[in-house]
């Protein structure tokens, strides 16, 4: 299990190729952080607000998002391996 950051404030926060992988954020604000390179495998990233992140070279395959999941404009969770979890 990674680390539990359920509901914190991360927004602008520089998190470049931070190992995330299995961390609770759910409800997380991370809007405009910087998630370059960072391991997010099977993190909970449901209702995190991911707008204006920076995800280039992030690892998502199997972290879970929903519906009130936030992305970047354009950013397609299900093809950098997001799994969606209503």
């Amino acid at each position: 299990m990674g680390a539990d950051l359920a509901g914190a404030n991360l927004s602008g926060t520089n998190l470049t190729g931070a190992m995330l992988g299995g961390a609770d954020l759910r409800q997380a604000n991370l809007r405009g952080a910087s998630l370059a390179g960072a391991g997010l495998v099977k993190a909970d990233l449901r209702g995190s607000d991911l707008s204006e992140t920076d995800l280039s070279e992030a690892s998502l395959r199997s972290a879970k998002y929903n519906g009130s999941t936030r992305w970047p404009a354009g950013f397609e969770p299900t093809s950098a391996g997001a799994v969606l979890e209503d």
